[in-house]
């Protein structure tokens, strides 16, 4: 399985979401949370080409996006191949 790697906040409920549906199908992930540390955040940005809304999903070197475009991976059967394939 590749690395997956979650930007997060407090407080954030689309950020529980997301690592709820990580933790159910098992996968280990990296969490930064930009609340504890705000250059997190700056990262975060700058890997994103921009984006500034959490949480910010990467599944090895692929930016898959925030918690809707993971779901929405899920939903069309994406998401295993995805974390299978060691992008």
């Amino acid at each position: 399985m590749t690395d997956v790697v979650i930007y997060t906040r407090d407080m954030c409920g689309f950020c529980t979401r997301a690592k709820r549906l990580l933790d159910e199908k098992g996968v280990a992930y990296t969490e930064y949370n930009c609340s504890d540390d705000p250059t997190f955040k700056s990262e975060m940005i700058r890997k994103s080409n921009g984006a500034r809304t959490f949480p910010q999903i990467f599944v090895g070197s692929e930016h898959v996006g925030g918690c809707d475009e993971l779901y929405g991976l899920e939903r069309r059967g994406q998401l295993d191949a995805l974390l299978a394939a060691g992008v």
